[in-house]
């Protein structure tokens, strides 16, 4: 669906982009993700043609963005960060007039009503945008991208000074956007891309860091093999036990949590999961485990590592 390769981006000396290269595959919610001056942008603003690259190449459906713009560009539907909206237009005056900017194919009215359906505008069509809520401003702004039916959708920041319901509306909207469209993602708000996104793409100082699901980055990035346990039990007989298990090199106790309860912290060797032998020992006792939790990173951890100065990709 869309190949970015060796793609460059250098304004003098500086590199926004530095031959950063991936796919997005077609019905992917992709999440682009890095910290401010990590280049996202200015990769987002290259593949919506907004912006040419000093050299690399990006074609959508096999159609270069630099060889033919137009037809490429019509592939894309984008959501900047700030919906390019006029605020002054109605809601169905301005999606009229982006369907004329666009030169949209599709039978107007009905194109435009099923775009407003399945974004929940249609009780607002007739308002002014300016009188609109944030929330709703938003819509307008997705629908905007939709109008042509594009078959990519790139969204900058759709959930920015959101309120907490309006971005659980959102975040709805936008996996029901995958189901017909490939999505790319930018947030910084990372339990936002954890919930809607299968993959996520992270990219710091220009370069490609990463390029995984948010699971397969946690188990491989995570290097502690830790369980966080806790345990109905006598804790010195506990700790003996769980010391025994094969493959168990650390088991350290954490305190007593509640009466008679006690949590530990207790690491394997690499790969080795011990989390059906530690259930198995401790079952054999009756010592019920009222808590089994993995150390795994979480998103938050992950982008940290990768976009600290020592991280490593």
């Amino acid at each position: 669906m869309i190949e970015v390769k060796n793609l460059v981006k250098q304004y003098g000396n500086n590199f926004a982009v530095d031959d950063i290269s991936f796919k997005v595959n077609q019905g992917d919610i992709l999440g682009f993700l890095g910290p401010n001056g990590a280049g996202k942008s200015t990769t987002m603003n290259i593949i919506t043609g907004y912006l040419s690259a000093t050299s690399g190449t990006v074609t959508i459906e096999g159609v270069d963005i630099m060889e033919d713009p137009l037809a490429a560009k019509s592939k894309v539907g984008y959501l900047p960060e700030h919906p390019p909206l006029y605020l002054d237009m109605t809601v169905k005056e301005y999606l009229g007039f982006v369907y004329e900017l666009k030169k949209a194919t599709q039978p107007r009215a009905s194109h435009i009503d099923e775009i407003c359906e399945l974004v929940r505008i249609s009780d607002v069509y007739k308002r002014p945008i300016k009188n609109l809520s944030k929330g709703y401003k938003q819509r307008v702004g997705i629908a905007q991208a939709m109008i042509g039916n594009p078959q990519v959708l790139i969204l900058d920041e759709p959930t920015v000074g959101l309120d907490p319901k309006q971005i659980i509306e959102i975040r709805t909207l936008i996996k029901e956007l995958g189901e017909r469209h490939t999505v790319i993602l930018s947030s910084h708000i990372l339990p936002e891309v954890q919930a809607v996104c299968d993959r996520i793409i992270v990219i710091n100082k220009g370069r490609l860091v990463a390029d995984d699901t948010p699971d397969n980055l946690s188990k491989n990035l995570s290097s502690d093999h830790k369980l966080l346990l806790r345990v109905d039990g006598p804790s010195a007989d506990v700790e003996r036990l769980l010391k025994k298990i094969p493959g168990m090199l650390t088991v350290n106790v954490l305190g007593e949590r509640e009466p008679g309860v006690f949590e530990y912290n207790v690491e394997g060797e690499p790969n080795r999961d011990l989390r059906r032998e530690v259930f198995k020992r401790l079952s054999e006792r009756q010592w019920a485990i009222l808590g089994m939790r993995s150390s795994e990173m979480t998103l938050e951890d992950i982008f940290l590592q990768l976009t600290s100065d020592d991280g490593k990709a």
